[in-house]
């Protein structure tokens, strides 16, 4: 250990947080979460002996530490799965699969919503929070939340008959209206949200006035509330501040230096476009709020006109989102993001050219993932880009097509597939990583986004086409039908009762001989 990282190790502090391994070129080499920065970096300093192989690798390679800290230990979790996905460190291996991530899904548009997990987030209307890299941990803490907020972990069976949950408090008591429910649930998300100082002030009001009303049994109910959160924050707390120091984050202070920018890009959307030979047109928008995916704030489109022409279809999105409308609602990007090559990128440009906006905006194509800008168009200060054309430098290569600058944050690494594995893997190392990785980050999630809704509407499509075929089932009856069901399969799979009180006995009795025929 060098004494400039001994000196550094002496300011950790006791708070949870991220911290962030590196070697002597500056590459991140390894993410992790800590409940105590303090106890858990200073542990990769002191003996080795029992080190597994992976780690007494890492432990040789570290030759500089920083760390973020966090309000909470589910801040960390967030954060930690968020900056593995960033930088991809190599000695991440256990957590660079996307399969491993874990988000809680609660459906607010059914009767009766139950809180769930998921590994796969789809477009089906559900409200998903996460991702978290530690399902055990986030599990751990919804049990908890459970007791303070009871909650359904399935579709409720309203029997006559309450079940164990109902009787030790972790079910919604009998008698518990929807609307009663899904308050409790709100209470539940806004905690997860990070709203846990509101809502336990909230409680302590509820349960004064409830004792001045004399209703003493559910002032008992509320006290024993307020017991449960001071005990739930004292194992582990949620917090809403997800997003990273800005300061810190050295890949949005190059972007402000590569392409001579007033300030650091504090929204950033990404672009996409799915579709399958023309059909179901699909755009996503991605928001990345001081380098951290936002997915509060995504937003998906479906093309007015649906046709094979991405260019057409990019500047169509655009259009719509850069509305007068949509800009007031929804704020103004500091910088664009597009998936695609130059077409795509005088596409998107036109139409915020119609609308008289002046945003930086470029794409990444994703052979090479190379960053393509026009060189008058792209509205940044393109001084330091023409610099490196007379005098290149080992970090970055510009070059130019027409008017446009092709440029290459990482020389002397390739790329072999659509999506940059092989880029990924490379042992070499540029000072612009930070970047590639940030701005592949973006648009891998923003063809994630499109990819998935495009997915449920092709399936819906699908199953729709099936039931036009029955007579007397109109549009109305049969999204109501997929709405209830989920899925055709579903439908099929239901009972006469059950589709009779989703569509109405008549609708039902005209769907029974197609049910049975297939």
């Amino acid at each position: 250990m060098n004494d400039r990282l001994k000196k550094k190790l002496e300011q950790l502090p006791r708070s949870s947080g991220v911290y962030f391994h590196k070697d002597q070129s500056g590459e991140v080499i390894y993410v992790g979460k800590a409940a105590v920065l303090k106890n858990r970096v200073r542990q990769y300093f002191q003996s080795t002996r029992d080190m597994d192989i992976k780690t007494r690798a890492l432990v040789a390679e570290i030759d500089d530490t920083d760390w973020i800290e966090t309000e909470s230990e589910i801040d960390a979790l967030f954060l930690e799965s968020e900056m593995v996905k960033r930088y991809m460190p190599r000695f991440n291996i256990l957590l660079r699969d996307d399969k491993s991530q874990l988000f809680i899904r609660i459906d607010m548009k059914s009767e009766w919503p139950h809180v769930a997990f998921t590994r796969n987030p789809a477009d089906d209307g559900a409200d998903y929070y996460g991702p978290y890299y530690n399902g055990f941990a986030v599990k751990k803490a919804l049990r908890y939340l459970r007791r303070v907020f009871p909650y359904y972990t399935a579709a409720p069976k309203h029997t006559d008959r309450a079940d164990l949950d109902v009787h030790i408090g972790l079910s919604p008591r009998p008698g518990t209206t929807s609307s009663e429910y899904k308050t409790t649930l709100q209470k539940l998300i806004r905690y997860i949200k990070g709203g846990r100082r509101a809502l336990a002030k909230e409680i302590e009001k509820e349960m004064h006035q409830a004792a001045k009303l004399h209703d003493f049994e559910n002032a008992a109910l509320l006290r024993n509330k307020m017991h449960d959160l001071r005990e739930l924050q004292s194992r582990i707390m949620f917090g809403d501040k997800e997003f990273m120091d800005i300061s810190k984050d050295k890949a949005l202070t190059k972007i402000v230096d590569l392409f001579g920018l007033k300030k650091i890009p504090v929204r950033i959307e990404g672009y996409d476009i799915s579709h399958m030979s023309g059909t179901n047109v699909v755009a996503s928008m991605v928001v990345f709020t001081n380098g951290v995916s936002d997915r509060a704030k995504y937003r998906k489109f479906k093309t007015r006109i649906e046709q094979n022409d991405d260019y057409y279809n990019i500047y169509e999105t655009l259009s719509r989102r850069t509305s007068e409308k949509n800009m007031k609602s929804w704020g103004v990007p500091d910088v664009i993001l597009i998936d695609g090559g130059k077409g795509q990128l005088d596409a998107a440009l036109k139409a915020l050219e119609e609308r008289g906006l002046h945003i930086p905006t470029i794409s990444i194509a994703k052979r090479e993932e190379e960053i393509i800008i026009h060189q008058t168009r792209s509205h940044i200060d393109d001084t330091f880009i023409r610099s490196l054309i007379s005098a290149p430098n080992d970090n970055i290569v510009v070059s130019t097509e027409g008017q446009y600058y092709i440029i290459n944050l990482h020389p002397g690494q390739r790329n072999a597939s659509s999506h940059s594995k092989n880029l990924r893997a490379s042992n070499t190392f540029s000072s612009y990583s930070d970047v590639t990785k940030l701005f592949q980050r973006i648009r891998d999630e923003s063809h994630r986004f499109a990819v998935s809704y495009h997915t449920v509407l092709k399936r819906a499509k699908q199953t729709a086409s099936s039931l036009e075929e029955v007579p007397g089932i109109g549009p109305t009856t049969r999204r109501k039908l997929i709405r209830t069901f989920g899925s055709l399969r579903a439908v099929k799979m239901a009972s006469k009762e059950e589709i009779a009180k989703a569509i109405g006995p008549s609708k039902a009795a005209l769907l029974e001989p197609f049910l049975q025929s297939s």
